[in-house]
């Protein structure tokens, strides 16, 4: 449909200029020629600016799909991945964020079971390089490492931290993970919990 439309408007605009050409290089002796040029010049505006109107429209039109496709694909709800324990499924928020990661070929390699729920409608599932947790009011974020030891050590989503509000950031001498209910950091090989 789009290209039908681009097509359209260039086809236009070709004959609208041609017109334009044509019209100026005529060698009418007519004492309207200034009149008739002064028309097709009009003709050919009024053309060119509705074939632009079609070309915007088709632009919008390609714009919208595009979009739809995309949102489709980060929205996609699921998928299962074969493990040495079986197929496993990988879905919704996690999905997009283990996409994000680079899924299998990335840090977190393969599912190690499934998404298991959590406080506040929110969930999390378990991978080989680290968790994805996820809920409605902090979004997917990567746990993973020494400050995922000390996440897991204070009870995790149920625990006084908490779901992380962040994924895992270099700071000076080390890293930081933020979470709902304070901050872990792991600088010189030590790892420390911070409570709000």
């Amino acid at each position: 449909m789009h290209h039908f439309a681009r097509r359209s408007a260039v086809l236009t605009m070709t004959l609208a200029a041609g017109t334009l050409l044509f019209t100026a290089c005529s060698n009418d002796d007519d004492n309207n020629s200034n009149s008739k040029a002064s028309d097709a010049l009009s003709s050919a505006s009024a053309a060119m600016t509705s074939a632009g109107s079609a070309m915007t429209s088709a632009g919008s039109a390609m714009s919208s799909a595009g979009s739809a496709m995309s949102s489709a694909s980060a929205d996609a709800s699921e998928t299962k991945i074969s493990t040495q324990n079986g197929d496993i499924t990988v879905s919704g928020k996690i999905l997009a964020k283990y996409t994000e990661m680079g899924g299998t070929d990335g840090p977190l390699s393969q599912p190690t079971g499934s998404s298991i729920s959590g406080p506040d409608g929110g969930s999390c599932q378990e991978f080989v390089g680290g968790a994805i947790c996820y809920s409605d009011n902090t979004g997917p974020h990567v746990v993973w490492g020494e400050i995922r030891k000390a996440w897991e050590g204070d009870g995790g989503v149920n625990g006084k931290l908490g779901y992380p509000t962040s994924d895992e950031k270099d700071i000076a001498g080390g890293k930081q993970s933020d979470f709902t209910g304070g901050t872990i950091t792991w600088v010189n090989n030590e790892t420390q919990v911070t409570e709000k």
